[in-house]
């Protein structure tokens, strides 16, 4: 693990001020995207009032699917017109829009900016995750909040824009209430489908399992249901498979990658395993060199105490003997070939060795 960079050497107030300068970058950042979207008004409410229009491109999908299986001459066009209550609404809502979606915008820039300031006190495999995790949770995120425009929303809004219980009642939706609802179910699914990436992150801290997951599944099911029962709340239950399908499939999505994720630590943990094994074989033949170099030089030393030696080594210390009478003495040990000496202790060292 590389060691990470040290966050301490600045002070809190030097921190503080560097937080102070990324956050008004982002909010620089953010209301130029804002200033750019306010500037093209017309563009952006064609984009929000899209789903009102019964030409939006998933309700041609779904009336071309029913011409196939029904001839009962509806063709699925509907028509609902928003209102305005207020006399300064319309501008307030213009500017609420226009900062959403400079916000949206500049998503990925505030992300960014964010991560530099945590990033110093990561270590590497940390800033690793992190950045997995930001980056798929934004793209997540982005997945979700295009599935609730394209087609949560607009399924939503024309059931409960046409739903009526008497002809007598007139519907008036006003365009507040239109850019709540819009607003409220990009963000909810923009959530939902952040359950992979919140999946993936308990794996790795070893919260979640696939056995608990798969365990539950009926229940998650029922659960799913009811979450997609009141995002829609349709009495459609083809709507309701459409909403809830894709929850599903988040689901059993999440299932493979927390299997996934577990089989990867487990080789991780395997791979570290044997490098911590290979590392201390190195370790014990690195130990067992310097002996036989010890145990060699050793060898060199004693051969070389003995080669300066002189020949009547025995015979001198004979004169001393001679001059005490009362003790034994001990006959002069046979001189021996130098060279088979040293054979005998090579022969030794290497047995010494094969045992070893």
């Amino acid at each position: 693990m590389t060691a990470r960079q040290n966050p301490d050497a600045m002070s809190f107030w030097e921190h503080l001020d560097v937080l102070r300068g990324i956050l008004f970058k982002i909010a620089l950042i953010t209301l130029l995207f804002a200033a750019i979207a306010f500037a093209f008004k017309e563009t952006l409410f064609n984009i929000i009032l899209a789903p009102k229009n019964d030409d939006f491109i998933i309700y041609k999908f779904f009336r071309s699917i029913s011409r196939i299986f029904s001839s009962d001459g509806n063709d699925g066009h509907f028509a609902v017109q928003l209102i305005n209550t207020g006399l300064a609404k319309q501008f307030v809502i213009h500017m609420k829009a226009a900062i959403y979606a400079g916000f949206l915008v500049a998503a990925p820039y505030t992300l960014y900016q964010l991560f530099r300031f945590v990033s110093p006190a990561l270590y590497t495999n940390e800033r690793k995750y992190a950045v997995k995790v930001l980056g798929g949770g934004g793209i997540m995120f982005a997945f979700g909040v295009l599935l609730s425009y394209f087609l949560i929303f607009p399924l939503t809004f024309r059931f409960l824009g046409t739903y009526q219980v008497s002809e007598e009642v007139v519907n008036m939706i006003s365009l507040e209430s239109y850019m709540d609802t819009l607003m409220m179910l990009c963000v909810m699914m923009g959530i939902v489908f952040e359950i992979p990436i919140l999946c993936w992150l308990f794996a790795k801290f070893g919260f979640l399992t696939a056995e608990f997951m798969q365990k539950y599944r009926k229940h998650a099911v029922v659960i799913l249901l009811v979450v997609s029962a009141v995002i829609t709340p349709t009495a459609d239950i083809f709507t309701l498979t459409v909403v809830a399908l894709p929850m599903w499939i988040l689901y059993e999505a999440s299932i493979l990658i927390v299997q996934r994720t577990k089989a990867a630590q487990k080789a991780q943990e395997a791979l570290e395993e044997e490098e911590e094994r290979k590392e201390d074989e190195a370790w014990r033949a690195r130990q067992q060199a310097k002996e036989r170099q010890t145990q060699e030089s050793e060898t060199v030393a004693r051969d070389g105490e003995a080669e300066n030696q002189p020949e009547d080594y025995n015979q001198t210390y004979h004169y001393y003997d001679d001059r005490i009478p009362d003790e034994k003495k001990t006959p002069a040990p046979p001189k021996r070939n130098k060279q088979q000496e040293n054979l005998k202790r090579l022969k030794r060292s290497r047995k010494k060795k094969k045992r070893k």
